[in-house]
């Protein structure tokens, strides 16, 4: 039987946007995380690490990623509220190099975002609380961390919430503008 299914199309090659089933009743609900079926739409990729993320309403993570030899593929699901989760293309030799495109994740909607290495990430919490986990296929080096500025004029992403209302730390607001 099968659990997962492709809710929309990205632009970005290699990038998966789907949705798991839930079942619910009285009791709550129930719903396979991960499995076979989810291993067979991304191919072969070996997870060594699970994150979780835990945040309030208007944090701003991102725009994160780690440079080779440590790149990270990332595996996204929300568990508890909702995010905007976003990512820009930095494969150099890419058709997409330098685009961005948002999705909408929640622990209500059930969808999971698949990222491949080459992209910087980030996300903002819509809801009280977020909680995001993530599985990489990478360790992470703090010596090979790097970022975008999230409020890049040249990227121009459209965050769902305004200025104001947005929580980030001072290493992500250091990060550069996006060259292209």
């Amino acid at each position: 039987m099968k659990k997962i299914k492709e809710i929309s199309s990205t632009i970005f090659e290699d990038v998966k946007f789907f949705e798991l089933e839930s079942f619910n009743d009285n009791r709550g609900s129930f719903k396979e995380v991960y499995n076979q079926e989810i291993e067979s739409i991304l191919g072969s990729i070996n997870f060594i690490q699970d994150n979780e993320s835990i945040s309030s309403y208007g944090v701003l993570r991102g725009l994160h990623y780690q440079k080779k030899p440590y790149e990270q593929s990332k595996l996204i699901r929300v568990s508890l509220g909702e995010i905007q989760d976003v990512i820009v293309d930095i494969r150099e030799e890419s058709n997409t190099y330098g685009r961005w495109e948002s999705y909408n994740i929640s622990s209500k909607n059930n969808r999971v975002l698949f990222i491949p290495k080459g992209f910087a990430h980030g996300f903002l919490v819509l809801s009280k609380k977020a909680i995001v986990t993530y599985k990489v296929d990478n360790c992470y080096n703090k010596d090979f961390e790097s970022g975008i500025n999230y409020n890049d004029c040249n990227l121009k992403i459209k965050w769902k919430l305004n200025e104001k209302e947005i929580i980030i730390n001072d290493k992500d607001t250091s990060y550069p503008k996006f060259n292209k």
